[in-house]
């Protein structure tokens, strides 16, 4: 019984977390990036504050965790400004698409010398380098699709999981 009560919790989990990635896209995206601050605030605060509480006699020239400090400091640049960091972070996606799309061509450009490449090898390295420009050109837009994308895996997940479900509880019965 329990292990069904489980899997209703998945199905509706899974529903609701769709549903609200479809209606709310760019929303969604802003808080994963303040949870994702939450998270770097949160673990910054303990390495701080086991520093502060160590017994002092038994570590007492123990080095201040700078890693603990700068956690903190992006913990709290991601949740002050979570739109500035989706926005840098989808500039630096299209960018990386870019170059991997440029080096994958020029690779195969140099392959030509030593060997014969035909056209059908380029296809992915132009597609990536076009989905880099796209990303560049429209960023939020990109972000906004690929969440409702999340959405509708989501409740396709949610489905399956329910006719599942439905499938094989008749069986035990």
């Amino acid at each position: 019984m329990k292990s069904m009560n489980n899997r209703i919790l998945r199905i509706v989990f899974a529903w609701v977390l769709g549903l609200v990635l479809i209606i709310w896209p760019d929303s969604a995206l802003r808080y994963m990036v303040v949870t994702i601050g939450i998270l770097f605030l949160i673990a910054g605060l303990i390495s701080l504050a086991s520093y502060f509480a160590r017994d002092k006699r038994l570590y007492p020239s123990s080095r201040f965790p700078l890693d603990g400090a700068g956690s903190v400091l992006f913990g709290l640049v991601l949740i002050v400004m979570p739109s500035f960091f989706v926005h840098v972070l989808m500039y630096l996606l299209g960018l990386m698409l870019m170059l991997a799309g440029i080096t994958q061509i020029v690779a195969l450009g140099s392959a030509r010398k030593w060997t014969e490449v035909s056209f059908g090898f380029y296809i992915v390295p132009i597609l990536v380098l076009v989905a880099g420009l796209v990303v560049l050109f429209n960023p939020f837009t990109v972000a906004s699709t690929a969440f409702m994308l999340l959405g509708i895996t989501s409740l396709v997940y949610g489905l399956s999981e329910l006719i599942n479900y439905v499938k094989f509880r008749q069986r035990e019965r």
